[in-house]
């Protein structure tokens, strides 16, 4: 494991040389005579602790705390001084400093406090990440397919689940690119860092590079503090770039030199941040394609694309859809405590003559809509919804009134999208009563 840098500022040579004598078998050691030192080696490393003292020969230890605390909120600070001054401590704390202790000391106490220190700054970062990122961590084992298609899918995840190489999963909305993300990092050596999720999409340009990144305190018009950005909670874990095809050409360059370096800057500071990161990106668009038109940087895609995992969609995998539809079940029943509600031959051969446009996130909203509301053991074909994809011929394997249910339902579901949803238009194209129409689609007058 890496070893935490402690910074040492301190203008007493023999208080520095006594520091670095107790503490270099364990930690890494920076050594600073001075306010103004201290500033250049903290801006240059990735200082996890800082111990310091209160009286420098240029800068005062209490504005060298507020100026640490403001580059890295999460640096944990130790004043290490002999002014027995009672408020001077209340303000180092107030500050920010984790702890306050006298000149002389103990090295079993000094040890101690630096032990306890560094941990609070694992437990702060790994706090800051978890109200960002609310994981849905599932492991490999219980990603469902036996299609030999998806079968190829896992056993190449297993074969590059070690490695730290970029990974590119291509795939339609709803495929489960990101379950593959999670599956390969728990699986990784990286499993015990954190997994960030980076949803390209849905940041909008003008917020991305602070949210990638982070910023400093006032490094715009509402920067009021300093924010870590997501690819510092992902240090020693995974990134996950989700939708990368969302990002425009300036930040696709500015990523590419990240993945190369591994290091970048906060927004409104020029101390370069190193990390440890393996990075993951997901497209539901043929990034190839979108390089030839321009759209997307050919640096960038090789750079990525180390890796290829293509996720196929649910309608070239259907016989998938037994098994995934008992795994929903499964799932609904532990989360509720109900008992298992199991579909008719008859509704599984429904729904596998549907080319689910959504794949398989469509289907698991389906399963779990219909496990919720049915009362009955057994859901039958004249219970599932009108499906709004192409219900293919082979309805003709279903009994001749459940294929007329589901085609009925399907048609009407299709004329009231084509009137927008006005159940009076819908019945006169029908040719029928609009009463009739209400029961044929379970709705209600409006009382």
């Amino acid at each position: 494991m890496k070893k935490a840098t402690i910074l040492v500022v301190d203008d007493e040579s023999g208080i520095r040389q006594s520091f670095n004598m107790i503490l270099k078998e364990d930690y890494h050691i920076v050594i600073a005579s001075s306010g103004s030192e201290a500033l250049d080696c903290f801006k240059s490393h990735a200082v996890d602790l800082v111990l310091l003292d209160i009286l420098l020969p240029d800068i005062g230890g209490l504005d060298l705390l507020e100026k640490f605390k403001e580059i890295d909120p999460t640096v944990e600070i130790i004043m290490v001084t002999a002014v027995k001054e009672v408020p001077i401590a209340v303000k180092a704390i107030k500050l920010g400093a984790y702890e306050y202790i006298m000149k002389p000391f103990t090295v079993d106490d000094i040890l101690a406090v630096i032990q306890r220190a560094l941990e609070k700054r694992s437990m702060t970062q790994e706090i800051a990440y978890l109200k960002t990122e609310l994981e849905r961590v599932l492991p490999f084992e219980m990603m469902v397919g036996e299609d030999p298609k998806m079968k190829k899918v896992f056993d190449f995840i297993s074969t590059i689940s070690q490695s730290d190489g970029t990974v590119l999963i291509q795939g339609e909305s709803g495929t489960g690119k990101e379950l593959v993300a999670r599956a390969l990092h728990n699986r990784s050596l990286r499993k015990g860092g954190p997994f960030v999720v980076v949803n390209c999409a849905a940041i909008p340009l003008t917020l991305m590079e602070s949210e990638v990144f982070g910023y400093n305190k006032g490094a715009f018009t509402g920067a009021l503090s300093t924010r870590i950005g997501k690819l510092e909670m992902a240090n020693k874990g995974t990134a996950f770039l989700d939708d990368i095809d969302s990002l425009d050409l300036k930040m696709q360059a500015k990523l590419l030199r990240i993945i190369q370096e591994r290091e970048f800057e906060r927004l409104g500071s020029n101390k370069v941040i190193k990390v440890d990161v393996r990075f993951i990106a997901a497209s539901n668009k043929n990034l190839s394609e979108l390089v030839e038109n321009g759209e997307f940087r050919d640096d960038l895609f090789y750079r990525i694309n180390v890796f290829p995992v293509n996720i196929p969609p649910l309608r070239d995998r259907k016989s998938d859809i037994p098994l995934l539809l008992e795994h929903f079940v499964d799932l609904h029943a532990k989360q509720t405590g109900k008992s298992k509600i199991r579909f008719s031959e008859e509704a599984v051969k429904t729904l596998m003559n549907y080319d689910w446009p959504g794949n398989v996130r469509e289907l698991q909203n389906l399963a779990e809509r219909l496990v919720t509301i049915t009362k009955d053991p057994l859901i039958h074909a004249k219970a599932l919804p009108p499906l709004t994809g192409s219900l293919k011929t082979g309805i003709k394997d279903l009994p001749l009134k459940d294929a007329v249910d589901a085609f009925e339902k399907h048609y009407i579901a299709e004329v009231l999208e084509d009137v927008g949803g006005n159940k009076t238009k819908a019945a006169e194209k029908l040719g029928i009563h609009r009463n009739t129409l209400l029961a044929k689609t379970h709705a209600k007058e409006p009382s």
